[in-house]
C-alpha cells in the first residue's frame, strides 16, 4: 500500500528492514551527515550510501536478515533495494522523513552473465529512495558507485537534494542505459513479500548469479575489455 503525498510519523520510525535504531545505521548516519539544512544533510548520506558500499546485483541474500538496511553496513556491498533501503534508515536515523520507492527499469547494459541468468532486460522493482526535503518528496538513488560507472563507461548519478537523482537514460558513448518502464509507488517500509514472489515469478534462474566463480567485478571488467 502506497503512502500519502505528506510525510507521516510512519515515515521517521524504524522497521524490521528500514533498521534506523540499528546502531551500526545510527553511527554510519551521524558520521556521515554534515551540514546546517536536511537538504545539505541529505546531500552527504547520500554520497556516503552511493560511494561507500559497492554495487554488487550478484550477491542478493532475500532473506529479511539479508535484506535489512543495517546488513549492506555489515557487507560492505549492496543491490539497488538493499542500499536504497539503508539511504532511508539513515536519513530517519538523523530525522529526515524518507521513503523507499521501486520501478520497473530496462536495462540495456549489463553482464553476459545477467542476461544469460535472468533471461530479460528488465529489472523489475527498482529501488531508490525519497527524502521529504523544503517541502516535496525528492527521488535519490545511491546505487552505482563511482568506480564502477568509471569502468563500466557510465555518468554518476549526482544529487543537490532537490531535483531527482534517477538514472541516466544514455551512458557516456551514448548508448541505451536505462529506461524506466513502470513504477511501482512509494512505501513507508519494504515491500518484501511482493519483492521476493515476483523474483521468484520474473527470475527462476536467480540463483545462476551467485553461483561458483560469479564475481560481478569481474565480469564487468570483462564485458568493458571484450564490448
Amino acid at each position: 500500500m502506497t503512502v500519502a503525498e505528506q510525510p507521516t510519523p510512519h515515515d521517521l520510525a524504524a522497521t524490521s528492514l528500514l533498521d534506523s535504531d540499528h546502531p551500526a545505521v545510527i553511527a554510519f548516519a551521524q558520521a556521515h551527515c554534515q551540514g546546517h539544512t536536511d537538504r545539505e544533510r541529505a546531500v552527504s548520506l547520500y554520497y556516503a550510501v552511493r560511494d561507500g558500499f559497492r554495487y554488487d546485483p550478484y550477491r542478493i541474500d532475500l532473506s529479511a536478515a539479508g535484506m535489512r538496511a543495517s546488513q549492506v553496513i555489515a557487507n560492505g556491498y549492496g543491490w539497488c533495494v538493499p542500499k536504497s533501503a539503508l539511504m532511508c534508515a539513515a536519513a530517519r536515523a538523523v530525522g529526515i522523513s524518507a521513503r523507499v520507492g521501486y520501478a520497473d527499469v530496462r536495462n540495456h547494459l549489463s553482464t553476459a552473465r545477467m542476461r544469460e541468468t535472468m533471461k530479460t532486460d528488465i529489472f523489475t522493482w527498482h529501488g531508490y529512495a525519497e527524502l521529504w526535503i523544503e517541502g516535496a518528496w525528492r527521488k535519490a538513488t545511491p546505487v552505482f558507485n563511482i568506480e564502477l560507472c568509471d569502468k563500466f563507461g557510465l555518468h554518476a548519478l549526482d544529487w543537490d537534494g532537490l531535483s531527482d537523482s534517477l538514472y541516466h537514460p544514455h551512458d557516456k558513448e551514448g548508448r541505451l542505459h536505462m529506461e524506466y518502464v513502470q513504477q511501482r509507488g512509494s512505501f513507508s517500509d519494504m515491500p518484501l513479500a511482493q519483492i521476493t514472489a515476483d523474483f521468484a515469478k520474473v527470475y527462476p534462474s536467480w540463483s545462476g548469479l551467485t553461483g561458483p566463480g560469479a564475481d560481478f567485478a569481474k565480469d564487468v571488467e570483462t564485458e568493458v575489455g571484450n564490448p
